[in-house]
C-alpha cells in the first residue's frame, strides 16, 4: 500500500498510456505540457501504460521528487471514465486506494461528506 498519502492533495489521473520508461524528467514533462500542472504544487500524479499493468505515481515532497511504480502480475487495473476531450481527471485518495487493490469502480457508491477543497473555500460534498 502506498506510504501516507495525505488527504490534503489533488490526485491527478493522466488519460493517455504513458510510456514507462519515463523517469522523474519525462514524467514531469507530461505534467507540464499534457496535464497542464505544475509538478512542484504537492499534488499527485498518476501514470498508467497502454495495458494498465503498471502505474507509477510521481509526487513532489518538498524536498525532490519521489516515484511509486508497481506492477501487476495478474490482471489489470481498472482505469475510471475519462471524455475524449481531457487528458485528465482529478480523483480522490480513496479511488486511488480501490484502483490499487483491484476493487471495482463501476458499483462504488460514497456518502456525503464534509470536504475543504484545497485552495478554495468550503465544500460539501
Amino acid at each position: 500500500m502506498l506510504f501516507g498519502l495525505s488527504g490534503n492533495c489533488r490526485f491527478f489521473l493522466y488519460g493517455q498510456p504513458a510510456d514507462m520508461r519515463k523517469g522523474f524528467d519525462g514524467l514531469r514533462g507530461l505534467v507540464i505540457n499534457k496535464l497542464g500542472q505544475n509538478p512542484l504544487s504537492g499534488d499527485i500524479f498518476i501514470f498508467f501504460n497502454r495495458t494498465r499493468t503498471l502505474i507509477k505515481i510521481l509526487m513532489w515532497d518538498q524536498t525532490g521528487f519521489a516515484i511509486w511504480h508497481k506492477r501487476l502480475e495478474q490482471g489489470t487495473f481498472e482505469m475510471p471514465k475519462i471524455e475524449k476531450q481531457e487528458n485528465s481527471i482529478e480523483i480522490t485518495r480513496q479511488k486511488l486506494i480501490l484502483i490499487l487493490e483491484g476493487i471495482s469502480l463501476k458499483n462504488i457508491h460514497s456518502r456525503k461528506r464534509f470536504t475543504v477543497e484545497k485552495g478554495s473555500g468550503i465544500v460539501q460534498k
